[in-house]
């Protein structure tokens, strides 16, 4: 039951701080408002965001229930996580994330939160790749 906690916070940490502060701070900068009309490219953004974020929370409460662990890199599973989406890839939560982000800027149709998105999976690849630990 405490891992489910800590993931909990752990997880809502992170996608409030990279997924919905971030983002928002950034579009409030930049001038971009939420579109008055809903067309094609609402719709996709929506499916797209809607499918990213649901990959992440999958991935979440996989690591929680099947790992005993969170997704915090400091508090990582106790078990190797290869069922649900990690039968297929190894970093499922941020293509999730990245999902979410870029539906986001499909959404609202905004070439900076594109650019912030980008970024946000050039970061995540880097630490990916940077962060292996020593045999």
């Amino acid at each position: 039951m405490f891992v489910l906690i800590r993931t909990i916070a752990y997880a809502s940490l992170f996608i409030g701080f990279f997924l919905v502060y971030v983002p928002a701070s950034l579009l409030a900068r930049v001038g971009v408002a939420a579109p008055t009309e809903y067309g094609l490219a609402q719709l996709a953004g929506s499916v797209l965001a809607g499918a990213g974020g649901a990959l992440a929370l999958w991935c979440i409460f996989t690591f929680a229930t099947r790992g005993h662990g969170t997704p915090a890199p400091f508090d990582p599973p106790r078990v190797l996580v290869v069922v649900g989406p990690y039968r297929y890839v190894r970093n499922p939560m941020y293509l999730g994330a990245i999902g979410a982000l870029l539906g986001a800027a499909v959404y609202l149709t905004s070439v900076a939160l594109l650019v912030y998105a980008l970024a946000f999976a050039a970061c995540m690849h880097v630490f990916v790749v940077g962060f292996e630990e020593p045999l």
